[in-house]
């Protein structure tokens, strides 16, 4: 599968890194004189790299030729944005009628707010997610940017494009997909209005099962300063929690919240009693539902993410390997990120550029 990128910031180069991943041929159409994000940026894996100035018309051509020969476009613009360049829709499916048009935004291409600036924080904000999070009587808990930019956001934009290539398979026809953070971020809260639906959410942030309302489920603090994380939802697994802090038959019943504070209480000096460490040591070979919390760092060294696998050194960086897995045709190794421009010969020479053409179009800044 061939994949042309428009190059950007997170979302897209998510996106793009998770079909890169799986296996598709990723050529990153960067703006001339315009560094990447940071040096062996883990999100630009498994690329290779061209560096065009979409501004002049022949750079637009070099891109149109490369959307001639690929399956996927994907782009990150704001709406109008490449449109106006020259590579919007019709440009490119005048092209090729069997491309699917992959484009993310934050606001999505229609509605009062789509021409609006954003980020993360702001989609996730009007797509009911952010408010959900956080603790009983302070303000909503910013989750990073994980919600809106990757996974309602990159994530479905790989998603999408996915489904677009099969239906193609059927029909011969590309297509455009409009993926929106603000959508995605909303597609993610679908449990959420479930369960209010069913009564089992209140709108009081902080006091439901899933938000550390309840006391089973929770983050609590370590006697060395550090957290363990709770979940033990089910009742098999409550008990077998109450027996591994000490504390069966000593409870109140948790099936009612009033007694939830007095329970928490129970729990939080329990847990107080040992380090980090040694209540994951002790919760090993049980259905406790107790877990360290890991910084990003510590995880990368944890015993069952090294026996899977799950992280990844690339070009000197350790960074999360590709994921989902496969039995049959297992993902290659990732490589690293191209510096900007890196390929640009190469490319140029495989869409079909004499090598005469060539150092003209270096020479009067169309390519770099």
């Amino acid at each position: 599968m061939r994949v042309v990128e428009f190059a950007g910031l997170a979302p897209v180069p998510f996106g793009a890194m998770v079909l890169a991943d799986l296996g598709a041929s990723v050529i990153r159409v960067d703006r001339i004189g315009v560094p990447p994000p940071m040096p062996g940026d883990p999100l630009g894996r498994g690329r290779r790299s061209i560096a065009v100035d979409l501004r002049r018309p022949e750079g637009v051509e070099i891109a149109l030729r490369l959307i001639a020969d690929a399956d996927v476009l994907v782009e990150g613009y704001r709406p109008g944005v490449a449109e106006r360049l020259g590579v919007g829709p019709a440009h490119c499916l005048a092209r090729n009628t069997r491309l699917v048009y992959g484009r993310l935004t934050g606001w999505g291409r229609t509605g009062p707010l789509a021409d609006r600036a954003g980020h993360d924080i702001d989609y996730i904000a009007v797509a009911g997610a952010l408010d959900p999070i956080g603790r009983t009587g302070g303000p909503p808990v910013v989750p990073l940017n994980l919600l809106g930019d990757f996974a309602g956001g990159g994530l479905l934009l790989a998603v999408g494009v996915l489904a677009a290539l099969y239906e193609r398979e059927r029909s011969g026809r590309g297509q455009v997909v409009d993926a929106a953070m603000v959508d995605g971020a909303a597609l993610l809260t679908t449990f959420l209005h479930g369960l209010g639906a069913a009564g089992l959410w209140h709108g009081t942030r902080g006091t439901n099962l899933l938000d550390g309302g309840a006391p089973f489920y929770d983050v609590y603090p370590t006697a060395d300063g550090r957290h363990v994380a709770i979940g033990a939802v089910e009742d098999k697994f409550y008990a077998e929690l109450l027996d591994l802090l000490g504390l069966t038959g000593t409870v109140p019943d948790r099936a009612d919240p009033a007694h939830w504070p007095d329970l928490r209480a129970a729990i939080a000096a329990a847990i107080a009693r040992r380090t980090r460490d040694e209540w994951a040591a002790l919760a090993e070979g049980t259905d406790a539902c107790l877990a360290p919390v890991l910084t990003p760092a510590e995880a990368t060294a944890h015993p069952h993410n090294v026996a899977r696998g799950t992280f990844t050194e690339v070009g000197g960086v350790i960074q999360p390997a590709p994921a989902p897995r496969f039995d049959r045709t297992p993902t290659a190794a990732p490589v690293p990120a191209p510096a900007p421009g890196r390929d640009t010969v190469d490319i140029l020479v495989g869409s079909g550029w004499s090598s005469e053409a060539i150092p003209a179009l270096f020479a009067a800044g169309v390519v770099a």
